[in-house]
């Protein structure tokens, strides 16, 4: 296959090169001129592409000529206007796909799309504009839009949050103290069941479909990020005491039973 990866960095870069190493033609996108030489390197192709909101017009039109786009640009959380910049962000890709080869479409989402509900939630309980944060709801809109196109397929990963190797929440998190909500369960996963997941979907061709996805367990905060910290030599975070109950755990059993996945790190405790 030609696979088009938009966003080539923390995840996109290592996801390409597995699936060069699959035989596939990979195509990578970067917003930054001095990684296209690190690209290149690693035998996919380099492409300079920005979205400010539309498509800078120096780029090259030959990165839509593949088989399946894989669409990695998060929302900026930081912008005001995030709603709005990445709904046009979203609609400059759809008008470069309607006249493409591209028939499938991977877009990695977030659960960042779930309302503050207490509770299991699943791929059926986000709601259009309820999402806790602004990027979420930006999220949202973004999946409604993809999956109203004829012109390609589209499915849909909504990953918990990332961790794995030289990257971990907790660096933020560090010696900070007072910090709220120490009983709520973390919704995370690691990058090479990311990238796990990605691959299995796309060697069984699942198509216009949506799923979490986040590990198995969710211990609580509290003794989550502590424990990290420490294994990191990091100064650990301090929880204040919280007698909060029902806090949200973002369920996995669709995407364990439509891809029968099995995870690599299964609890984000096991490091």
């Amino acid at each position: 296959m030609v696979i088009s990866i938009l966003g080539c960095g923390w995840l996109g870069l290592p996801l390409g090169e597995q699936l060069r190493d699959k035989d596939n033609m990979i195509k990578g996108s970067t917003t930054r001129s001095d990684k296209l030489a690190l690209l290149k390197g690693k035998n996919i192709t380099p492409y300079l592409i920005n979205f400010n909101p539309e498509i800078n017009k120096e780029a090259n039109q030959s990165f839509w000529d593949s088989d399946l786009l894989i669409l990695n640009i998060p929302p900026g959380r930081k912008r005001d206007n995030v709603e709005t910049f990445h709904e046009q962000q979203i609609k400059a890709i759809i008008k470069q796909l309607e006249d493409s080869t591209i028939s499938h479409l991977i877009f990695v989402s977030s659960t960042s799309v779930y309302p503050p509900k207490p509770g299991i939630v699943t791929e059926e309980d986000a709601q259009p504009g309820k999402a806790a944060r602004n990027s979420g709801n930006a999220l949202l809109t973004a999946e409604k839009l993809l999956q109203q196109q004829p012109a390609f397929d589209t499915t849909i990963i909504r990953f918990g949050g990332l961790y794995g190797y030289d990257r971990h929440p907790v660096t933020h998190l560090s010696g900070r103290k007072n910090l709220k909500k120490g009983n709520a369960p973390v919704n995370l996963i690691h990058r090479d069941d990311c990238i796990g997941i990605i691959r299995e979907i796309i060697d069984r061709d699942i198509r216009n479909d949506v799923f979490n996805g986040v590990s198995d367990a969710h211990p609580p905060k509290r003794m989550y990020y502590p424990a990290v910290a420490r294994e990191r030599d990091l100064p650990p975070p301090q929880y204040a005491e919280d007698e909060e109950e029902g806090y949200k755990v973002v369920s996995n059993q669709k995407l364990k039973q439509v891809l029968n996945y099995k995870f690599k790190y299964p609890n984000p405790m096991d490091f």
